[in-house]
């Protein structure tokens, strides 16, 4: 079992993939209902409850497992300050989808090279 600031690190990378990964499909199915009457545009929300996280590490320096084990995702319709569903802006949602997988890469880059150095640890302490 990692423990530390190894499985923080592991579980912080985790749950950024899986945001991306559901913010590709809510950003896909705007695009594949651009022009569908009465459509109402998806959008991930985590935010609050990430940035809770984040402000505990702040205030204490530290943050747990647990607590970003509590930071849940969910798609829901996009609106407005007014609770009104703003129209699919296409060219808009191309570019967020391309930002998005961009960003998706480098967090596979990112958790690869973490994993690749808890391996390089783990074989050499085994010498």
């Amino acid at each position: 079992m990692i423990s530390g600031t190894e499985a923080i690190t592991t579980k912080a990378l985790s749950l950024a993939l899986d945001a991306a990964a559901l913010r590709q499909q809510a950003i896909a199915t705007n695009i594949a209902n651009a022009n569908a009457a009465g459509y109402i545009p998806l959008r991930v929300s985590f935010n609050a409850e990430f940035d809770a996280v984040r402000r505990s590490l702040v205030d204490r320096g530290r943050t747990d497992l647990n607590a970003l084990g509590a930071v849940q995702m969910q798609i829901e319709p996009a609106l407005d300050d007014y609770g009104i569903a703003r129209p699919v802006e296409l060219d808009a949602e191309v570019a967020a989808l391309a930002q998005n997988a961009t960003h998706y890469q480098t967090l596979i880059r990112g958790l690869s090279r973490h994993l690749s150095i808890l391996a390089s640890a783990v074989s050499e302490g085994k010498k």
